[in-house]
């Protein structure tokens, strides 16, 4: 091991650099013995720390050199960073040491990027790792180049030995950046500042903040003075005041030969200059025309030129502190004294910073042309313009900005009917669509009141962005109201709104752009309205007649909700968590839906292969008088689809056959349609998606624990299924919310997308209380394995013949090689004969195998069972065999191999017989859906699938309803392995985990090179 560290030298250090480098190697596990001088025993030579960089961080910007640094030391030893193992015996002092260290040494415009590019490698196993001070100073560095990327810089004159000089400062006034100085400077560490002066004073009592600032000042102007291009001047140019000032900016040297005289002109043209304690800016306070009160709206004349931008000094340390401009102009005597002690000559600055602002905002301009400028006219687009843009430029620039209050903006209001063909829907029915026609009435409001259609025309046509309401002044947006103005023409053209844009307006209330204030509805709508927004409770439905069981309280409202949906025709995606009983919930629905009388078309239900069989029997316990029919096997095409479906209540097939006998499922015109494990379809490309949408149904239902596994594309793809353009096309969607959710975390998409999304969503999950009671506790804990020599080694050898050729790949080959990296790795984590695939003996070669075998040793002296997951099917096999040799008890394997009858017998064997096998390993794809296994009370995960949402699935197939016993979960992982730090990944981002991290590791496949170094390598102690 070796640690990498960084030091900030003072200026007075007189090396000629800023920056240093040097290296700490490993010391064994005992203190080394005494050393005498100040050479450090265990820093490693310049010419090692240079090959640890990266390729182009040293380059020739670095040299060799030596410094002296103040270490914490045990008597005559250093103590060595935490990272390392030694460690000072109790009953020894540490106290401080002057310690000399060979080390790289860097000019200031390099520290930057080479910070930037430290990060731990491995090299021949070899590790390096930053220690705490590269660290600190990598993030500073990092904080630098954003104020370099964003231009967050400025040239001031200094005065350093007695001449003056052109320097590059960073700006740091936005409250922001000046608390993001002050938590760095707090994390400073110690060893980060352990350099020593000339007179041998430590770099400690400078304070974080004062090397910080001075690290900031130091490399941004470095950065800046060697990336600028020299200034083209004319001789004549080059010999002014102004030319020298401007070419020492960009001159390796930065001394310029300036009189005093040119300083105080600097001073008074640069407005970004930082005030001083009692200094001042100038202000401007934008005021609004005098209008007499009126109930009305007052529309101003777009010509009229009576709106005031007035000009005030105000007191950088009281802002409430304003003269105006006219007192400034006319103070004589001791008015002129005292405002000159206050503002130091406050008219030469005024001037000169009305030129400023002129440059921001060039209506100011004309106001110049009086001899003592007050203050600039303008008219309600020239004033909309200042508020809207021109004050935050002139704030960012170091002025004081003061706006009118401007209140409420434009709104609509809605009332919403039922077309007069538009009936209201019967129970059952389901007559609804999304494409029907909705009467409505409008009006804009603006601060309240209501305009008439005259009123609106008129604004629209004026396209004045500032009226006047009962005495305030509010904001109408000329573009808004034309694009409302085309919005509502549309619709009164096409004689209403559609259903969908109806319901979108009330829900999520912004129609063109404009928020709509409120939307009233009459008749059916009121109803349909009132209850998808939430503000009417549903009660719960009892079971219907043929139901052959008992509903929950949670799912009788669950009943409810859908047959509420149903009715109006809306899909609905029943999601709650895994083992709350879905499946009863949608029969429930199915001979609700049947209740009234007369035959109605059969229900069809869609759902993976694994569970045709489940589906059956659960039909066949809780609705004896269905009538049946599975549609799967080599037998079910002997007669017309058709006619044998009409015969029929519900017809259960599979999505593989779903799109198969697409043709087939679209001659019937199908009451419901039920997706069952609706993710099977969260791919809107697939085929058995586009066959899904293209059914034709009376009501469609998703049924899922996992709406949303990887991205929100996933979501979309659902919906649309189950409202078709509820959520716009799929490009608009990526557009309007997914771009902006899982780019950026707009909250406001967010916020928007959930009001869209949430009335058709029912969410339930087992940890509510409230919901279900009488379900005992799950209890996760994460179990680290180490790794043998053998896996050590084939790991080590595994990254780096990964990284080779995840260097020499690009695009789908490199996501492609990542990919089989991560496989690899997993595999050798597994043991080493899953690796190799050689069918060798499995004893003593895997830590994780043997910590599972302990760990079920106990469950089995204990008499309990435990199910035990693995991703891959080859470990299943291989785990079955060791299990039963080992531990003498009959161990069941479930894999996609399986056929469904053996299946049954198998889930039948392990969950009803009370002598049957106590271990069942489970491959995650076969075993992690539609099967119930609350016999077993423990789940092993072997190897981890990186998505929460798929373990927890799995996970629920013991912890659902049904069980007794709290169910122990263990997640086995092997200690400094990629296993360890994606897990440690995902803790970080488990609140978006459901929304960016994938199902599988496709969301790994974008990392950099060296993130990936980072991920793969093998971390010191992860062998045994």
């Amino acid at each position: 091991m070796i640690i990498l560290h960084a030091v900030w030298l003072p200026e007075t250090a007189r090396c000629g650099a800023r920056l240093a480098l040097w290296a700490e190697t490993g010391r064994g596990a005992g203190a080394p013995r005494r050393v005498r001088g100040k050479a450090h025993p265990f820093a490693a030579p310049a010419r090692a720390i240079e090959e640890l960089l990266p390729g182009a961080s040293a380059g020739p910007n670095a040299r060799a050199g030596k410094i002296t640094l103040l270490l914490p030391s045990c008597g005559r030893v250093p103590q060595p960073s935490r990272s390392l193992l030694w460690d000072a015996p109790a009953s020894k002092k540490i106290i401080l040491r002057e310690w000399e260290v060979p080390a790289l040494l860097f000019e200031p415009a390099a520290a930057p990027i080479v910070l930037t590019g430290l990060a731990a490698r491995e090299d021949g196993g070899r590790r390096t790792e930053p220690g705490a001070d590269a660290r600190f100073w990598r993030a500073a560095a990092r904080f630098a180049l954003e104020l370099l990327a964003g231009q967050r810089f400025r040239p001031v004159l200094l005065k350093e030995d007695g001449r003056w000089s052109a320097r590059w400062r960073p700006i740091l006034d936005s409250p922001d950046e000046q608390a993001r100085l002050e938590s760095l400077a707090a994390a400073m560490p110690s060893a980060a500042r352990c350099a020593i002066r000339s007179g041998k004073e430590p770099l400690p009592a400078r304070g974080r903040r004062a090397l910080l600032a001075d690290f900031l000042d130091a490399s941004v102007d470095a950065f800046v003075r060697v990336t600028a291009h020299p200034p083209r001047l004319s001789a004549g140019v080059r010999a002014t005041p102004a030319g020298r000032w401007l070419a020492a900016l960009a001159a390796p040297d930065s001394n310029a030969d300036l009189p005093d005289e040119f300083v105080e002109d600097y001073r008074a043209w640069d407005r970004l200059e930082e005030r001083r304690e009692g200094d001042f800016r100038l202000c401007f306070r934008l005021d609004p025309p005098g209008a007499k009160e009126s109930d009305g709206m007052t529309v101003p004349d777009p010509r009229a030129r009576d709106w005031k931008l007035r000009y005030f000094l105000q007191a950088g340390d009281d802002v409430s502190l304003l003269v105006p401009a006219s007192e400034v102009w006319r103070a004589r005597g001791s008015a002129l004294r005292f405002l000159n002690r206050r503002f130091d000559a406050p008219q030469e600055r005024m001037l000169a910073g009305l030129g400023s602002a002129a440059r921001v905002f060039p209506p100011i301009e004309s106001s110049l042309r009086a001899a003592r400028p007050e203050a600039c006219r303008l008219d309600a687009q020239s004033a909309y313009s200042f508020i809207r843009e021109t004050a935050l430029l002139l704030q960012s620039s170091g002025f004081g900005v003061l706006l009118p209050g401007i209140g409420a903006k434009a709104g609509l209001r809605l009332r919403l009917r039922p077309a007069r063909n538009a009936k209201a829907p019967a129970g059952g029915t389901g007559g609804l669509s999304m494409a029907n026609v909705i009467a409505f009435d409008w009006e804009l409001a603006l601060g309240g009141q209501v305009l008439s259609r005259e009123e609106f025309e008129r604004l629209a046509e004026l396209k004045i962005p500032l009226v006047r309401i009962r005495g305030q002044w509010a904001e109408v947006r000329p573009d808004l109201l034309e694009k409302a103005s085309a919005f509502l023409s549309a619709r009164e053209e096409g004689g209403g709104l559609s259903l969908a844009d109806a319901l979108r307006t009330a829900l999520a209330p912004e129609t063109a752009g404009l928020a709509v204030e409120s939307v009233q509805a009459e008749g059916w709508l009121a109803e349909l309205l009132g209850r998808l927004g939430g503000g009417e409770k549903m009660e719960p439905l009892a079971a219907p007649a043929g139901f052959a069981g008992t509903l929950r309280p949670y799912q009788s409202a669950g009943l409810s909700w859908l047959a509420f949906l149903g009715r109006f025709g809306l899909g609905a995606c029943l999601a709650d968590d895994m083992g709350l009983g879905k499946t009863p919930q949608a029969i429930a629905y199915l001979l609700h839906r049947r209740s009234g009388g007369g035959r109605r078309p059969p229900a069809l239900v869609v759902c993976p292969t694994s569970v045709v069989g489940n589906w059956e029997h659960e039909l066949a316990r809780f609705a004896p008088g269905l009538k049946v029919l599975v549609h799967h096997g080599t037998g079910r095409g002997r007669e017309s689809f058709a006619r044998e479906a009409a015969g029929r209540d519900v017809v259960v097939t599979s999505y593989a056959l779903l799109h198969r006998d697409s043709a087939r499922m679209r001659e019937v015109e199908w009451g419901e349609v039920i997706l069952d494990e609706a993710q099977n379809i969260k791919n809107p490309g697939t085929r058995q998606a586009a066959a899904a949408r293209a059914l034709r149904a009376g009501h469609r239902l998703a049924l899922t624990g996992t709406p949303l596994e990887n991205r929100l594309a996933e979501l979309w793809s659902i919906f649309q299924f189950l409202n078709p353009g509820w959520l716009g096309s799929q490009e608009s969607f990526q557009r309007s919310f997914a771009r902006p959710i899982e780019r950026m975390g707009d909250s406001e998409s967010a916020r928007r997308l959930r009001l869209l999304s949430s009335p058709f969503i029912l969410r339930r999950v087992k940890t509510d209380r409230s919901i279900i009671s009488d379900l005992p506790p799950k209890n996760e804990m994460k179990v680290f394995c180490s790794l043998t020599r053998e896996q050590a080694t084939l790991y080590r050898a595994v990254v780096a013949d990964s990284l080779r050729a995840i260097e020499g790949a690009e695009g789908i080959g490199r996501r492609g090689a990542i990919l089989a990296a991560l496989t690899a790795m997993k595999q050798v984590c597994n043991h080493p004969a899953h690796f190799l695939g050689d069918g060798s003996a499995l004893p003593g070669r895997s830590g994780k195998l043997e910590r599972l075998v302990e760990m079920l040793e106990e469950v089995l002296a204990v008499g309990e069972r435990a199910l035990i997951f693995t991703q891959f099917a080859e470990m299943g096999g291989l785990l079955r065999a060791h299990l039963q040799e080992t531990l003498g008890a009959e161990t069941l394997f479930l894999c996609g191999a399986v056929r469904a009858a053996e299946r049954t017998k198998m889930i039948a064997r392990f969950q009803e017989d009370p002598r049957g096998p106590p271990l069942f390993v489970l491959s995650l794809k076969a075993g992690g859906t539609g099967v119930n296994l609350t016999r077993a009370n423990h789940v092993f995960h072997f190897d981890r699938w990186w998505n929460p949402a798929v373990e927890n699935q799995a996970t629920d197939r013991a912890f659902r309803i049904g069980q007794s016993r709290a169910v122990q979960v263990h997640k086995l992982m092997c200690a400094g392995t990629v296993e360890e730090r994606i897990d440690e990944m995902i803790e970080r981002k488990r609140k978006l985990a459901d929304e960016i991290v994938g199902a599988g590791e496709g969301w790994i496949t974008e990392m950099t090179a060296e993130q990936l170094r980072e991920l793969f390598v093998l971390r010191g102690g992860a062998a045994d």
